[in-house]
């Protein structure tokens, strides 16, 4: 089966929303008319990621960095409330599967709390897998709180079984072979990396997992950031690439076949075909015939659980 991908790094509107949801349509709609059957977006990008937290001097900068967590929280998705519904209704009128990142507002328990969250959305407007980042990445824990596994799952859809990832959770080798051993065709890793280590990494997970990998970052410059954003001056000079994208899709056991699309806010296009993904498992099944079940033991806690929620013990107490 030949399936035509997209893999958009165009970026949001940072901070807002409505505007990022509009432009997140409007890509779908860009796409389907090149006759693309699967979307992939980028990291957090509803309604961007938060690139401040890598510029903001710890604990000196805490009054500007609340004052955009503000920001973001108000403009996070809520998935249980239908934050997604625009998203839902143009896949199942395009007829396209959509992968896209976002900032998840938890609704559900704290009310408060936010998530770097990936979800796969099949061609009927189903959302078929939620997936929350189980460890976000040194100044991201000022940010987002700790996933669970109940999003480590690989799911069918009209265009093969796919698995994600989110930027540095691809260099935690259980977290890879967790769907390696749900017989994975498409492996999607939406990041804010970039470069050639990153894609380096790409091209390994390929081998080892013999699966067709699509990764992609936001091409941003600071010219992109809404004069609305806080001290944009001081934080992001207009002419700096802030990230430089690096769309790219690898073939299963690696090697490049299209991109890296660096520093083009644009969209990268490709076919692929899925038989090619088992294909490649013939020599190296790291979850089948080159598996040790006997020596090694492997098992995922999928439940949902809430937040981590942290006790104060000064007291003395147990």
């Amino acid at each position: 089966m030949i399936v035509k991908v997209a893999i958009t790094q165009k970026p949001p509107v940072l901070l807002d929303l409505k505007s990022s949801l509009n432009k997140a349509v409007e890509i779908m709609n860009e796409v389907s008319d090149m006759g693309a059957q699967l979307v992939v977006f980028p990291e957090a990008f509803l309604p961007g990621y938060p690139s401040w937290i890598w510029r903001l001097r710890p604990g000196g900068d805490m009054a500007l960095g609340n004052k955009i967590h503000t920001k973001l929280r108000n403009n996070a998705v809520d998935i249980a409330s239908g934050g997604l519904d625009s998203i839902c209704e143009a896949a199942a009128k395009l007829n396209l599967v959509v992968v896209i990142g976002m900032n998840e507002i938890d609704s559900e328990f704290s009310g408060s709390t936010l998530f770097n969250t990936v979800v796969v959305i099949d061609a009927n407007g189903k959302i078929v897998n939620r997936h929350r980042k189980i460890m976000p990445t040194n100044p991201e824990r000022m940010v987002w709180g700790f996933g669970d596994g109940s999003g480590l799952r690989v799911v069918d859809t009209s265009v093969g079984r796919i698995g994600c990832l989110i930027c540095w959770e691809n260099y935690m080798p259980l977290a890879r072979y967790s769907l390696f051993t749900q017989d994975i065709d498409i492996y999607i890793a939406p990041t804010w990396d970039s470069g050639d280590s990153w894609i380096a990494s790409m091209n390994h997970i390929a081998r080892e997992g013999g699966c067709w990998v699509l990764s992609t970052a936001t091409a941003l410059q600071g010219e992109d950031i809404p004069e609305s954003f806080p001290e944009r001056d001081n934080l992001f000079p207009a002419e700096e690439w802030i990230n430089p994208g690096d769309a790219v899709v690898i073939k299963p056991f690696g090697g490049i076949i299209a991109g890296p699309l660096h520093r083009e806010k644009g969209i990268l296009y490709s076919d692929i075909d899925l038989g090619a993904a088992r294909d490649s498992r013939k020599a190296l099944d790291v979850a089948g015939h080159y598996n040790r079940p006997d020596i090694f033991h492997f098992e995922v806690d999928r439940r949902t659980q809430p937040p981590i929620k942290f006790i104060d013990d000064s007291n003395g107490s147990d």
